[in-house]
């Protein structure tokens, strides 16, 4: 039930724009920010390709069978759960559980735990943090020297493994590993999509990027260093837009990249949907601006609450108005800002005369005679 105070009160992200790259529960994790009040893009940065009738998944599963394995590590829900359902399509799933269940187990995080239970096995250990380092860490040689450890690969390639060093760390303890490549990320299936997206993002026409897995993030960069605008892209994502991820191991194609993130403390799409919710607000608080609020943002203008249609125009001249609130804003500088002004000082008049008109509230944008125009805040 909605109480009248909930219906009063604006959603957090109204007049917010947000960027998702979600291959896999797009949908989910739009409407969750929608039901918050942003307007998002969204396309894929990568595609999930299915290994069901690959050679190699089939090649390891009957190796396993056939000689068990000492130890399993279970990485994510959905590459165990294909891995099960693809056995069971060839009518190995019970000889598979079998030598499995003969095994150490350990799972990664509680998606992968859920899945081994589903499939009625049992992990002996996982990880708080969620991440791979910390497995490798957990395990020493004693628990991998000479042993046969079936490890479930990530699906990632080279370029966008946010593990770099698992595999090779539990061999340099000892380990025999049987690689499983259950999936496989590949660039995304609209690649024109996906670009218009990059574009959104180095222009700062959106005021967040939200990532929910490493192979995104890596995709979004190697795509933008592939169109010329790496620089430019990371430059915006250290200054204007906010990148969020779904959590560490997310995190870390951007951390190479010295680019800021932000994650909530559980890995979750809801947790994150809820930091965005939270934390954007904080970044770009409202203005208190001629007895009303307003909020400044990428694609868009809140009064009190509710989003106004402003052109491109119009939000130009306001964030440079914005970005000094109180202060004066000369005509030439507000020049500048115009696509097509050319030196015409009127066509500056004739931004501001439309951007308080649809900004609803005329005394927002003071004019100061001979000097220019400044924003009466309060």
């Amino acid at each position: 039930m909605t109480s009248n105070a909930d219906t009063r009160t604006p959603p957090t992200l109204a007049g917010f724009s947000v960027a998702i790259t979600a291959a896999r529960r797009a949908e989910e994790f739009e409407a969750l920010l929608t039901r918050r009040g942003a307007r998002v893009v969204s396309a894929a940065a990568i595609s999930m390709v299915p290994l069901s009738d690959d050679a190699g998944l089939s090649e390891a599963t009957r190796a396993l069978i056939a000689e068990p394995p000492d130890l399993l590590i279970a990485t994510t829900g959905i590459g165990f759960r294909g891995w099960i359902e693809a056995a069971d399509e060839w009518g190995l799933a019970d000889d598979l559980l079998g030598a499995l269940g003969s095994a150490r187990i350990i799972s990664r995080g509680p998606k992968a735990t859920g899945a081994l239970r589903a499939a009625g096995l049992r992990e002996e250990w996982s990880p708080a943090s969620e991440s791979s380092a910390e497995v490798l860490d957990h395990l020493t040689a004693d628990d991998l020297d000479g042993r046969r450890v079936a490890v479930q690969l990530h699906g990632a390639t080279d370029a966008w493994d946010p593990n770099p060093g698992f595999l090779s760390g539990l061999e340099d303890r000892g380990a025999r590993i049987v690689g499983v490549p259950v999936y496989r990320w590949e660039g995304p299936s609209d690649v024109d999509a996906f670009d218009a997206l990059i574009d959104d993002v180095a222009h700062a026409r959106v005021d967040a990027v939200a990532f929910t897995s490493a192979p995104a993030a890596a995709s979004m960069l190697l795509r933008a260093g592939e169109l010329g605008v790496r620089d430019r892209l990371v430059r915006v994502l250290e200054t204007d837009v906010t990148a969020y991820s779904v959590g560490p191991v997310t995190s870390v194609p951007l951390d190479q990249a010295a680019i800021p993130s932000v994650a909530p403390d559980r890995m979750r799409l809801g947790a994150l949907a809820r930091l965005i919710g939270e934390d954007l607000p904080v970044r770009s608080p409202d203005l208190d601006v001629a007895g009303h609020r307003l909020g400044v943002h990428a694609a868009s203008a809140v009064v009190d609450g509710e989003v106004r249609e402003v052109s491109a125009t119009g939000l130009a001249v306001l964030r440079v108005l914005a970005s000094t609130p109180g202060e004066v804003v000369s005509r030439q500088d507000l020049l500048e800002v115009l696509p097509v002004a050319g030196d015409d000082p009127h066509a500056v008049e004739v931004a501001v005369a439309r951007l308080r008109t649809a900004l609803g509230v005329r005394e927002m944008i003071g004019t100061v005679v001979k000097r220019g125009y400044r924003l009466a805040v309060d």
